[in-house]
């Protein structure tokens, strides 16, 4: 009864069209005004929650990330990218399609962030595509599907948020994310290709080695930014939350001292985006730490994780009503925020059925990136409709076909824990005085 209470007052302040952030507050604030003793000593608790929920140490990557990303976009780091990628693969079938998830693929690896990866390449690649005869509505659709790769190629913005949720490492997220986000860059490459000799769409000459070279060397120092912040949290060099500090100040280095492309004038404007979308981010997490907060306090996880080991669900069936949920919820909210709401009500359950907390994370992230390109309210399809000058149906429509594909994707993730598991397998061996019975997903 209490927890559909809470979830109708947050329903209720969703439809009327109250943001996101504002109406987690608010929902805490009415049941415990209306529906609970509510004193000073509650203020107090809730004053000391949300102190304490940003005094994370795991959180303090966001604005860095997020920093890092925005000195890149706006530093000219993605032309060059774009460049290496037409020269890698553009004289396959589909060659600038291809280039364009190649670079999205890169570009992900920098920003963190699908529609800021959506923004940076597709604002070149989509004039570039439609001037070389593709159909605009293909070429579109491309560039959501490949920008939602931002998600999920570490080091990804969204991953940390369920790191900071669920208290599980930042650093086994990122390494989880390797496999599942190189797999479907090749998947979408695989669709590409196939669509692309089908309905015989141009291609650019082969580049030379030379030029290859030329173009690799052009963008190497926006490529060695992964190096530099994957190599030094493997080599346990640093933290992923000291890795993003390091990203922010290389980044900064690059845009105007490397590259020389971002003048020390626009620093200012820069660092003004970058709180901007920080800010954002923050007050979100705040707000859905203090309703995360409310529910453990009325314990609701543990009354639901309860309920559903009564049931006798089998893992497989669980993981199958995770992602309805989380398909429904992603084409009505924005990934952070499903992550930060979603995330502690799934963990204890999944936990009990012997699911690994990584593992469900991947499973959130590939969900959360179906979500940024179905509408009503994907996020890379309104980033899409804006640089291609097309409605939101038409977008979605040139999206379906790449939705299909990653649907089948989410099913292989769900139920072959192995994609996911087996780097973080490989670089973190399980303690054996720890260990859990391996899951089977189906008698």
């Amino acid at each position: 009864m209490t927890a559909a209470l809470i979830m109708g007052i947050l329903a209720l302040m969703l439809i009327t069209g109250t943001p996101i952030s504002i109406a987690l507050g608010m929902t805490v604030l009415v049941f415990l005004v209306f529906f609970s003793a509510f004193d000073m000593m509650t203020v107090n608790i809730i004053s000391q929650r949300l102190f304490t929920g940003l005094e994370s140490f795991s959180i303090m990557a966001v604005p860095f990330f997020v920093l890092a990303g925005t000195f890149l976009t706006d530093g000219g780091v993605a032309k060059r990218i774009i460049n290496f990628a037409i020269n890698l693969v553009g004289w396959m079938p589909g060659g600038l399609a291809m280039a364009s998830i190649v670079a999205c693929a890169f570009f992900a690896t920098l920003s963190g962030s699908s529609p800021a990866t959506v923004m940076a390449i597709g604002s070149l690649m989509l004039p570039a595509m439609v001037q070389q005869g593709y159909p605009k509505g293909f070429s579109t659709g491309v560039i959501a599907c490949s920008g939602s790769l931002g998600i999920l190629i570490p080091p990804s913005i969204v991953m940390i948020i369920y790191a900071v949720a669920t208290s599980e490492s930042a650093g086994k997220m990122f390494v989880a994310g390797m496999v599942p986000g190189a797999l479907l860059a090749l998947l979408l490459m695989g669709v590409t290709f196939l669509y692309a000799k089908k309905h015989n769409f141009p291609t650019l000459p082969r580049a030379s080695f030379k030029d290859v070279a030329k173009s690799f060397v052009d963008a190497f120092w926006g490529l060695m930014l992964v190096v530099i912040v994957m190599g030094g949290i493997y080599g346990g060099i640093f933290t992923p939350t000291e890795a993003a500090a390091v990203s922010a100040v290389y980044a900064f280095i690059c845009a105007t001292l490397i590259y020389r492309t971002l003048p020390f004038r626009d620093v200012g404007k820069v660092l003004l985006h970058a709180a901007n979308t920080s800010s954002m981010l923050l007050y979100i997490i705040t707000n859905a730490i203090l309703f995360n907060f409310l529910l453990t306090s009325e314990q609701i996880p543990q009354d639901l994780a309860a309920w559903v080991i009564a049931q006798d669900l089998q893992a497989w069936q669980f993981l199958l009503f995770v992602n309805f949920v989380l398909l429904i919820a992603g084409q009505f909210m924005e990934p952070s925020s499903i992550v930060l709401i979603l995330a502690p009500l799934f963990l204890p359950i999944a936990v009990a059925l012997g699911i690994d907390p990584i593992h469900l994370g991947i499973i959130m992230v590939v969900n959360m990136e179906i979500g940024m390109i179905t509408p009503p309210v994907g996020l890379n399809l309104y980033v899409a409709s804006h640089l291609s000058h097309m409605g939101l149906t038409e977008v979605s429509k040139a999206a379906l076909p790449f939705v299909g594909v990653m649907l089948a994707y989410l099913m292989l993730i769900t139920y072959v824990p192995e994609v996911s598991m087996f780097m973080v397998d490989l670089l973190y061996p399980p303690n054996p005085a720890a260990a859990v019975a391996p899951v089977q997903v189906f008698d």
